[in-house]
């Protein structure tokens, strides 16, 4: 086939996060089978505006500000006559309602939709207007079928008003011969990690006053990622006297989420809303355990009492309870993270590369 992918950017963009490897993932396999794979993004300053990534070819214009008033010219003078057999639009953001653009056939791949949860992370006008331009997705894409990475996600979208026939629910996968267990390296005294980037809407501040109520002087707190929010943190952890337990590691590297997914007692989430969690499933891969919301997409990367434990969405004493049944078991973390290994083995990006491509082939 030849398939033309959209999405607001690609993985060596600097905002680049969970959609970007799941599409990488996922198409680069289908690059590598032999299909024309096109991947066509929004850029950033002094990128170069052609390359090649993981066997696709990519076009780049704009930047993430111009990017949805540019896409349509730039398709229209440069992409289009590559006459794709379909055209895949990653709606993980403002959706640019490509079915108007005359592609031949448009799938909608959709991590998750922000709905209400964009007022925990804009200003408010800005919210509203990424609310108001989801509002159309069931009448401009009404023709078209759907990809969804959760079941979370296609009763969102359910919920909106697409039939759920149109939907494929294709679950991601990890790469679980790199993110593998190693006792060895497990820290000697209790450590939970947060893994993710550091925006309003994440909520890492329940996490940060969740850690606060533990009460345990030898636990710390480690945050990897990097975000606008950094700095809001921060101020919150020098008002609950937390600057010597808690670390932000900014940016980390492959090797160095690993080590820090393998050093760690319990991995801590508390986003209202995800997509899928893939975070969580890295941190079972690497035998640890997780305690996250209860949210869509979240409890699906997470089994209750099983591979972790979930706590109601914004309660911070629930959450701080479950970290503390792990800071003070580390029988506990064992047996959790064995069962959390166990569960990971089940989602490879092959598996979900391999669905993803019967339901193209199916469209086109």
């Amino acid at each position: 086939m030849k398939i033309v992918v959209v999405n607001w950017q690609d993985r060596e963009h600097p905002m680049a996060g969970g959609a970007e490897v799941h599409l990488h993932e996922i198409f680069g396999r289908l690059a590598r089978r032999g299909h024309e794979v096109t991947l066509f993004c929004g850029g950033w300053a002094g990128c170069p505006p052609r390359v090649e990534l993981d066997g696709m070819r990519v076009i780049r214009a704009g930047t993430r500000g111009s990017w949805p008033f540019v896409a349509r010219g730039t398709w229209r003078r440069d992409v289009a006559r590559l006459a794709p057999d379909v055209l895949v639009e990653d709606i993980n953001k403002v959706p640019l309602f490509t079915p108007s653009w005359g592609a031949r056939r448009v799938v909608g791949l959709v991590p998750h939709l922000f709905g209400g949860t964009a007022f925990q992370e804009l200003a408010a006008p800005m919210a509203a207007a990424v609310w108001l331009a989801e509002r159309p997705i069931p009448w401009v894409y009404r023709d078209c079928p759907f990809q969804a990475i959760s079941q979370s996600t296609a009763d969102d979208l359910v919920a909106r008003g697409i039939a759920r026939e149109r939907i494929a629910v294709i679950l991601p996968g990890i790469d679980a011969r790199d993110l593998t267990p190693d006792p060895t390296a497990r820290s000697a005294t209790p450590v939970i990690a947060y893994l993710g980037r550091l925006k309003a809407y994440k909520r890492v501040d329940l996490v940060i006053r969740a850690f606060a109520q533990l009460g345990d002087a030898s636990a710390r707190l480690e945050i990897a990622g990097g975000g606008d929010h950094r700095p809001a943190l921060e101020a919150l952890v020098r008002s609950l006297d937390l600057t010597e337990r808690v670390r932000f590691l900014g940016f980390v590297s492959q090797d160095e989420k690993r080590a820090l997914l393998r050093r760690a007692w319990v991995v801590a989430l508390a986003s209202p809303k995800e997509g899928w969690g893939i975070t969580n499933l890295e941190a079972a891969a690497c035998g640890t355990p997780v305690v996250a919301s209860n949210s869509p997409g979240i409890r699906e990367s997470v089994q209750d009492g099983v591979t972790g434990l979930l706590t109601p969405h914004g309660d911070v004493a629930a959450m701080a309870g479950a970290l503390a049944r792990f800071t003070r078991d580390a029988a506990l973390v064992a047996r959790m993270g064995a069962a959390a290994r166990a569960f990971a083995e089940g989602f490879t990006w092959d598996r979900a590369a391999l669905e993803t491509e019967r339901h193209l082939e199916a469209v086109a």
